[in-house]
């Protein structure tokens, strides 16, 4: 018999079912799609563990639980640690350092002394962050689960048809109340003669860019941030923009395949700050809107404390 059940295997609820299988809870895992796949978002991923980026625009809780992400998530998948790249345009120098002066951590630096393959620009290094593979990491979590006999039984469930603690992480799904979906779309290229050895982010007033590079010659462009609830295919907007500012990095990405067009709705509250949040019985691991595999492991590490030692920590709410 479990001793928690989680519905939803996104990326919460699969991190949440290894911390606490890790703490030695029996955990049972239903979702109605059965294991991850291209129907939850957090299969179009950057997996940019990069708090000090995201803290320019996000709050200081996201920074400082979002530096625990790297060595969490090592011990469950390979993580590259080379840090980040910032970059910008000539005509666009100001925003990089509006981006310095706001961030920490980071130090200047030409990018041809980092990636030899981009044409040389001044930047901003940020050593200490890192990057996954979403969908690797999303199979190893699977994996790692399976091997303590837990797997992903395909199930439509009602948290409050459910005996016992249950952990509702389903997203958009979720009855919680205050969560809005922000539309995020993105593009995977093929381009075997470039190489990055880390993601690189491209700042720019309107249309800002990371591109994050994966084995094989792909990378990873995204993302577009919209606030809507449209689930409508990728947008020629979207493509224009992401395939231009990828261009202007770089001409070369203008020979690549276009191998992926994905798109989906991130959870959000209003701050932007994920919670775990007891309503009626029910833990509710929710609100990872664009911070999915950086933030994942400190919700889960919240709900593992509340559910073992009664802890309520930083993103604990009582609704």
């Amino acid at each position: 018999m479990a001793d928690v059940t989680i519905i939803g295997a996104g990326v919460a609820g699969l991190f949440a079912a290894h911390e606490l299988t890790r703490r030695g809870l029996a955990v049972r895992i239903l979702d109605r799609n059965g294991p991850p796949g291209p129907h939850g978002c957090s299969w179009w991923a950057g997996g940019m563990l990069a708090p000090l980026c995201e803290g320019v625009t996000a709050e200081p809780v996201i920074t400082r639980l979002g530096a625990t992400a790297a060595d969490a998530w090592a011990g469950v998948t390979p993580v590259t640690r080379h840090g980040t790249l910032v970059l910008a345009l000539d005509r666009d120098r100001a925003e990089l350092a509006r981006f310095a002066r706001r961030a920490s951590g980071h130090q200047p630096c030409d990018s041809a002394d980092l990636e030899p393959d981009l044409p040389p620009r001044q930047g901003l290094h940020f050593p200490s962050e890192a990057h996954l593979d979403p969908r690797r990491a999303l199979a190893d979590l699977v994996a790692a689960l399976a091997a303590r006999g837990v797997t992903v039984e395909r199930a439509e469930a009602d948290p409050r048809d459910i005996a016992g603690p249950v952990i509702d992480a389903r997203g958009l799904a979720s009855t919680l109340p205050g969560l809005r979906g922000v539309r995020g779309e993105m593009i995977v290229l093929h381009a075997p003669d470039i190489t990055l050895s880390r993601p690189v982010r491209l700042l720019h007033p309107r249309h800002p860019l990371y591109i994050v590079p994966r084995e094989g010659g792909l990378f990873m462009l995204g993302a577009t941030q919209i606030e809507s609830a449209s689930r409508a295919p990728v947008s020629a907007r979207s493509v224009l923009e992401l395939l231009s500012a990828a261009y202007a990095l770089d001409p070369r990405f203008a020979e690549s395949a276009v191998v992926e067009l994905g798109t989906d709705l991130r959870p959000a509250f209003a701050d932007h700050i994920p919670r775990v949040t007891l309503r009626g019985g029910v833990i509710h691991l929710n609100g990872l809107f664009r911070h999915g595999y950086l933030m994942a492991p400190a919700l889960a590490a919240t709900a593992a404390d509340y559910l073992t030692t009664g802890t309520k920590g930083a993103l604990f709410h009582e609704d």
